[in-house]
């Protein structure tokens, strides 16, 4: 058998990481949210995200990159960020 890599999701869409900025959402649909780590302490070995940057942006590659924006908004957790990532992508993709 193959060596095949199962992509990572979460609430049934694509996650992907690069450095500071995690990629929510497919390129595929309307809509995708972009989360970015503003700021991060040690805690023990980890790195914890401690202010996360929560963007719901359009797909479409024509608009200027600040035109993409619909909604922001900044978390003090991972965790937080990802329950509004998600209810965002959700309902936007929804067309609520």
């Amino acid at each position: 058998m193959a060596n095949q890599t199962i992509p990572l999701t979460y609430k049934g869409h694509p996650l992907r990481r690069k450095d500071s900025l995690i990629y929510f959402g497919s390129m595929a649909e309307k809509y995708i949210i972009m989360l970015q780590i503003l700021d991060q302490k040690k805690e023990q070995d980890l790195d914890m995200a401690t202010r996360i940057s929560v963007q719901l942006q359009l797909t479409d590659p024509d608009l200027k990159s600040r035109d993409r924006v619909v909604k922001k908004t900044e978390k003090d957790s991972l965790y937080a960020a990802m329950d509004v990532a998600s209810v965002w992508l959700d309902r936007a993709l929804s067309g609520k």
